[in-house]
């Protein structure tokens, strides 16, 4: 056997996929437009001042104009009463010109999450996160209106690199209502085995080694080792660590969960943090908003 020095896994990017996907929906807004003489409309509801938190919702912003879907945006303060917020939802529901509404989490701590989602339409859950679309997407024979942004990125990206997925073992690293759950219920909706590891599994590097696809989602630096990798595999890493660098001006760099340099020597694919999974979330949160558009112009 060659030594393992002398394979590089073919880089899965997501930027250039993402850029791809963005065209195409770029143009079916353009149709939209010209038949219905309206653009899909998307509501993106902040909480507080989070830098973080903003920063997403700047990007989402941009996206957004970028294809021509109209964006609505809604600041509240950090004290905003969880009735005022609930209400806010409630009034985007009944805007006919908004086919998308996103809620920034995390939320502060007085606002209880489940009940905020819970208030958004289910015909306007771009997030894919309220309980209907989730039970649905638990289910056999059942399809949710809408997917979970990271997780459907996750599997376009498979599906646009040629990667197999039925019949095939798929390991699920991390257990999370935005990412680990959903991702390992749309797997075994296209026939992977699967298996989730938690923060509970025993061994969970015998685990990972049988893995044809591995989606990495636990939120720990380089957690996953590269000798963890069984040969050929493919690698979606969705964790995004900040981790110290001196050399860099911010004085950290992001990192996933698997360690890059070494993975990328043993597995068939791979996705690179930054510049993988990232850009694939907003892509699919603007395919999300079309298609929530589309069912109400009667597409």
């Amino acid at each position: 056997m060659a030594s393992s020095s002398d394979h590089t896994a073919k880089i899965i990017d997501g930027k250039a996929i993402a850029h791809t996907i963005r065209s195409e929906i770029a143009e079916e807004v353009r149709g939209l437009s010209e038949k219905h003489g309206k653009v899909p409309g998307l509501a993106v509801v902040i909480v507080g001042s989070r830098k973080d938190s903003q920063t997403y919702v700047n990007t989402k912003r941009k996206a957004c104009a970028e294809v021509g879907i109209k964006s609505f945006d809604v600041g509240l303060p950090e004290e905003v009463s969880e009735a005022d917020l609930i209400s806010k939802v409630h009034e985007l529901n009944s805007n006919p010109d908004v086919h998308g509404i996103l809620v920034q989490l995390p939320l502060p701590k007085h606002i209880n999450e489940e009940n905020i989602l819970g208030a958004i339409s289910i015909d306007k859950d771009v997030d894919g996160f309220h309980p209907l679309n989730i039970g649905k997407l638990a289910m056999k024979g059942r399809e949710p209106l809408f997917l979970p942004c990271t997780p459907k990125g996750c599997l376009e990206l498979l599906a646009r690199s040629g990667v197999k997925i039925k019949g095939q073992r798929a390991v699920v690293v991390g257990r999370s209502n935005i990412v680990g759950l959903p991702v390992s219920l749309l797997l075994l909706k296209a026939d992977a085995t699967v298996t989730t590891v938690h923060s509970h599994t025993k061994d969970p590097e015998a685990i990972i080694r049988e893995a044809d696809i591995v989606i990495a989602a636990c939120g720990q630096a380089h957690m996953i080792k590269g000798n963890w990798i069984k040969p050929g595999a493919a690698v979606i890493d969705v964790g995004t660590n900040a981790v110290s660098d001196p050399s860099k001006k911010s004085g950290y760099r992001l990192v996933g969960d698997v360690d890059f340099a070494e993975a990328s020597k043993v597995a068939g694919f791979i996705t690179p943090v930054p510049g993988g999974v990232g850009p694939m979330t907003v892509a699919m949160l603007l395919r999300n908003t079309v298609d929530g558009a589309k069912r109400v112009f009667g597409e």
